[in-house]
């Protein structure tokens, strides 16, 4: 039997297209709407019943059972948008069976049928209480589009509108008994009568229940292993995206990254999505554009699982809750903010109201939607104050919470049981950094809101944020967040400064904390960072300079990359720190090849957030405050400067030389060994730890297992000046165990040096990092004279004032040049 069965209205057509007035228009012929058949007539001069109030009622034969009867119908006009022939009488519909039975309803304005509008726009008519539009929702192209649709791609779908008509169903009272005729009374109103469609099943032909969960598997081996491009359809329903499902849901309670994500999925098996449909839909399964399974929806429904050849589908879902969730710090019985995710056994995202289950589709979206939630490969996280609510499955739970390095993460299994509406969860402090007198930060965050990055560090445990304005090309971020001072909360626990970060594609880029005013221009010399064909201005050491004067703080970011102009900087004293992005090995050789030459760099971490994929603080700064400074900003940057820091991408590490602290310098008379204390815990394991001096690995111990802790006590022979640091990481220390995040940064951890002055003032030179240096200067000055962007002289006033722009440009280098002479000699 045919599920959907149009009526053939042909000898009842009166008019055409002409009848819905000028500047309307109407699909006609043979038409789906809803994954309904529709038979319209395809002459555009009659192809409607049209009706108006001095019309003389017809009657359409039926002549079978009917379990329900759908109209796709419309106004010709309205006039409801004053309100007030809402509920007017259209039409009369009435349909006659075969036992004498007559059932009478009235087709009202609003109601049972309405007007489609000519630009979609309802007016204060609004759409009909009872009737459904002929257009679906529809899902937005997932990997393309027109730009102005960026901001509407991100809710991923396009209500659904009444292209044509209106469907409105009536329901057969006693479908035993078949359906004689329908006689169409009209009332007044203007309409037309486009199709009438007889449904032969026993359900409602327009989906009603709320999405339910579904979780497929592709049972071909091949399909199942090529990379994840699935799309579900349902031609008599909805479908959400779909997306990937974790390989190993099972060993995810013991994972290594616990509360910070999980390998991602990139395959196409297995997946899920979220489905409302009627029974007797059709869920069709497309993997590259090509549909390889197609599946009964009511199937599913009655048993569970339905499959076909090459795939299975099972429904996921067990019921839900509305539930209020609150995370408590179990030292203080507090609300803490914090991070969390909910997932169902199988991995099925249930974040909580107001966050994203994936953020922009995981997609990787550069600089949009960056605030409230992260992902971290599988797992899309949402920052919380410590309370949160939102849907979540009956039955078993697998919760994630997490705030930073100092907090044991909770990743276990809870039950939601029908009716519970609460959850408290309790995480634990394992380590007061802040009671030690170490305070953390993120050197380098781009995009969020200052209200954003206290919410978002609060729930890492980060005690600073670092939020930089800065420019990319035609675009500049965070201008309105600029004030010149520090943003306090929580009892000044939690700093956000918003300052800036300065750029130039080839002389590199350079942090400036604490600014008062904005050193401009932003950025300088054309692409990527600033405008397209722009000259160079200045240099990053004019920059330095204008920050220096402001009592600011001057950080190379990702050192020493782009390397153009960091050389002349360190040579001429203009950093007050390096910052170390990545686990690598050239990062490091170039860090310890300038303390080699007597060059004292402090170390900061720092995440260079620019995307949801990475969350603020993975790499942090631990600076430690002497115990008669309180905690300011200021104060903050100053012991950075001093060189009393540790990064870190997880693991808490502790040097000490003789007693002396990291940053301090430890004077001893002539040669001879130092004892050397250091160790690593870890909520993430760690597999070595490492005492590095004057660049190489002097001392070291490991476990080829991982632990949450090592240590180490060595005496370390000295011949001379030297600096002393520790690392900790993988077990192979540039093998590295990565993050989920966007880059697959290391777990590691590195200190800044404890200096040791060997008979007299501390004092390292190198010969060959000494001409290295100068050889990048060469090439800067050969760059500005020969390759940069440039003005022709006199034609432009610059933002120096200088009249000699060309020995503005140069004079710092000049000035670095001359140093690194000097100290040759």
């Amino acid at each position: 039997m045919i599920d959907y069965e149009p009526l053939e209205l042909k000898e009842y057509l009166n008019e055409g297209l002409d009848a819905l007035g000028a500047g309307a228009s109407a699909e006609i012929g043979p038409r789906h709407f809803r994954g309904l058949p529709f038979a319209i007539g395809d002459d555009p001069s009659r192809c409607f019943i049209s009706m108006n109030g001095s019309s003389e009622p017809i009657s359409i034969p039926v002549g079978r059972l009917a379990s329900r009867v759908i109209f796709a119908h419309r106004l010709i006009s309205s006039e409801a948008d004053d309100g007030e022939t809402v509920g007017a009488p259209v039409a009369d519909y009435v349909f006659s069976q075969e036992n004498g039975q007559k059932h009478v309803v009235t087709i009202r304005e609003r109601f049972e049928i309405g007007c489609v509008p000519i630009n979609s726009f309802l007016g204060t008519s609004g759409l009909p209480f009872l009737a459904v539009t002929d257009g679906k929702h529809q899902m937005m192209p997932r990997k393309e589009g027109q730009w102005q649709d960026v901001g509407k791609r991100q809710t991923e779908y396009l209500q659904a509108t009444a292209r044509s008509y209106f469907l409105w169903c009536w329901t057969n009272p006693d479908p035993t008994i078949p359906v004689e005729s329908i006689r169409i009374v009209p009332k007044g109103p203007a309409f037309v009568i486009a199709a009438v469609t007889i449904s032969n099943v026993d359900e409602h032909p327009f989906a009603r229940q709320g999405r339910r969960e579904a979780k497929i598997t592709i049972t071909d081996p091949v399909l199942a292993a090529s990379p994840f491009d699935l799309e579900v359809e349902v031609d008599r329903g909805d479908s959400t995206f779909a997306f990937p499902l974790p390989k190993d849901p099972d060993g995810f309670l013991t994972g290594y990254h616990r509360g910070f994500g999980e390998q991602a999925n990139d395959e196409a098996s297995p997946l899920y999505a979220e489905i409302s449909a009627v029974p007797s839909a059709t869920v069709s399964i497309k993997q590259d554009g090509e549909s390889i399974a197609h599946l009964l929806w009511g199937e599913v429904e009655s048993k569970g699982t339905a499959e076909a050849s090459k795939a299975r589908m099972d429904l996921a879902d067990r019921g839900r809750n509305w539930v209020k969730v609150t995370v408590i710090d179990d030292d203080t019985g507090k609300p803490v903010p914090c991070r969390v995710h909910f997932r169902s056994p199988e991995g099925i995202p249930y974040q909580p109201h107001g966050h994203h289950n994936q953020v922009n589709s995981n997609l990787d979206t550069w600089h949009i939607d960056v605030g409230g939630d992260v992902r971290l490969g599988q797992i899309t996280y949402a920052y919380i104050d410590g309370r949160c609510e939102g849907w979540l499955p009956r039955g078993d739970v697998i919760v994630d919470v997490a705030r930073g390095f100092e907090y044991e993460p909770l990743r276990t299994k809870v039950r939601i049981e029908p009716g519970q509406q609460r959850l408290e969860l309790r995480i634990k402090r394992w380590i007061d950094m802040n009671a030690r007198r170490w305070f953390s930060g993120d050197s380098h965050v781009h995009f969020l809101s200052t209200q954003g990055a206290h919410l978002e560090s609060s729930g890492e445990d980060l005690n600073v944020v670092n939020l930089l304005q800065s420019q990319w090309g035609s675009l500049f971020t965070n201008t309105e967040d600029f004030t010149g001072r520090a943003s306090v909360i929580q009892n000044g626990s939690n700093i956000v400064y918003v300052s800036q970060e300065n750029r130039q594609h080839f002389m590199g880029h350079m942090i400036l904390w604490g600014l008062k005013e904005p050193v401009m221009p932003w950025c300088s010399d054309g692409p990527a960072e600033a405008e397209i064909g722009g000259h160079m201005e200045t240099t990053l050491a004019h920059w330095a300079d204008e920050a220096h004067a402001q009592g600011a703080w001057v950080i190379n970011p990702h050192f020493p990359n782009p390397n153009g102009e960091p050389a002349a900087l360190v040579a001429t004293g203009r950093l007050d720190g390096v910052e170390m992005l990545r686990q690598t090995r050239p990062n490091h050789l170039e860090y310890y090849r300038y303390l080699n030459c007597g060059y004292r760099l402090p170390l900061v971490g720092g995440t260079d957030k620019m995307s949801s994929d990475v969350p603020v603080g993975l790499y942090r700064t631990y600076a430690l405050l002497p115990n008669d400074q309180d905690f300011t900003y200021e104060n903050w940057c100053r012991s950075v400067a001093g060189g009393r820091t540790f990064l870190s991408g997880g693991p808490i590490i502790h040097l000490s030389v003789e007693g002396k602290e990291i940053g301090d310098t430890l004077a001893i008379s002539g040669r001879g060994s130092v004892e050397v204390e250091a160790w690593t815990e870890s909520i993430l394991p760690v597999f070595s730890l490492e005492i590095v001096q004057n660049g190489r690995v002097v001392a070291r111990t490991e476990s080829r297992s991982g632990s949450r802790r090592l240590e180490l006590k060595e005496s370390i022979r000295i011949d001379g000046h030297s600096w002393i640091a520790a690392r900790t990481g993988a077990f192979d220390y540039f093998d590295i165990v990565p993050h989920h995040d966007v880059w697959n940064r290391g777990v590691f951890a590195h200190t800044s040096p404890i200096y040791v002055a060997c008979g007299g003032e501390w004092d390292m030179f190198d010969p060959a990092t000494a001409q290295y240096m100068l050889t990048l200067i060469e090439g800067d000055l050969a760059y500005i004279t020969e390759t940069a962007g440039v003005r022709s002289p006199g034609s432009v006033t610059h933002r120096h004032g200088e009249d000699d722009h060309m020995a503005y440009l140069q004079r710092p280098f000049l000035e670095a040049r001359d140093a690194i002479l000097n100290r040759m000699r």
